[in-house]
């Protein structure tokens, strides 16, 4: 029997720097064994130091090229990553609700590494309430979390952290990752939070420079492995396995004198 390749589409920004957004997705595809396919809704200037500019098409140019995908390939999953502006956002979500891919992991893309902000107050709200409700699994980071459920702070503990993470469960979501890697400490957990329950990931902190993409890598690992696996908690263990060691080996690479990208193809190189 053939094995079935499965494809994923990435909807996301363009780095120019080849660390983030469209190019780690589709290095995180390819090194998962699975086919890439892209919608590309923002283009960027950037490098190891950070954003210099971003520019957007029109949404009625991301609907064509989301219609031009979905009406010749079978996508088994989708992550999205920046959306760049409430337009994209409603775009994205109207598609998505046309073709209804059964699973869609959403990357909360508001803000760059840098703190450069990708997404207006009026994206936020239409991610809240288009396309969270869409979502088979949401995995924002703690800045991203603490803007989504309005709260007044980020989450200062593994408490907060759950609860954060039921809020935008009730937004919608069928699923919460929440990232645990702005607590600090010399651990870096995170939370599962779906209809089975709560699940704690654990993770050694990894001390290195070179960070650029990790939060692209992760979801793009999970929609990858999303088809391979039983469920959303071993897809995400899996995930989390690859992004440690594309960390680990970082080193290996000589890319930009700021914040370098993983090194999505370890395995191999």
């Amino acid at each position: 029997m053939t094995h079935l390749v499965h494809n994923v589409l990435t909807i996301a920004g363009s780095d120019s720097g080849g660390g983030a957004g469209i190019q780690a997705d589709l290095k995180t595809f390819s090194a998962l064994g699975v086919y890439g396919a892209s919608v590309v809704t923002a283009l960027t200037a950037q490098n190891t130091h950070g954003v210099r500019a971003v520019h957007a098409p029109d949404g009625a140019f991301v609907s064509a090229q989301l219609d031009a995908v979905f009406e010749d390939i079978r996508i088994d999953a989708v992550k999205i990553g920046m959306l760049a502006n409430a337009g994209i956002v409603r775009a994205v979500a109207a598609a998505l609700r046309r073709y209804a891919p059964e699973r869609v992991v959403l990357d909360t893309v508001i803000l760059s590494k840098n703190g450069h902000p990708l997404l207006g107050a009026d994206a936020v709200a239409a991610l809240r309430e288009e396309l969270i409700p869409i979502a088979a699994l949401v995995t924002p980071n703690l800045d991203e979390a603490a803007v989504l459920v309005g709260a007044d702070a980020l989450a200062a503990d593994e408490t907060a952290m759950r609860q954060q993470g039921e809020a935008l469960r009730a937004l919608g979501a069928r699923a919460v990752l929440m990232k645990g890697g702005h607590l600090g400490g010399s651990q870096s957990p995170d939370w599962l939070i779906d209809e089975t329950g709560h699940h704690r990931l654990g993770g050694e902190r990894i001390d290195v420079k070179d960070t650029h993409g990790t939060g692209c890598t992760l979801s793009a690992a999970i929609a990858a492995l999303s088809p391979q696996r039983q469920d959303w908690l071993s897809a995400v263990t899996d995930a989390k396995a690859y992004l440690a060691q594309a960390l680990r080996e970082s080193t290996r690479l000589q890319v930009g004198s700021g914040i370098g990208p993983l090194h999505h193809f370890h395995r191999w190189w």
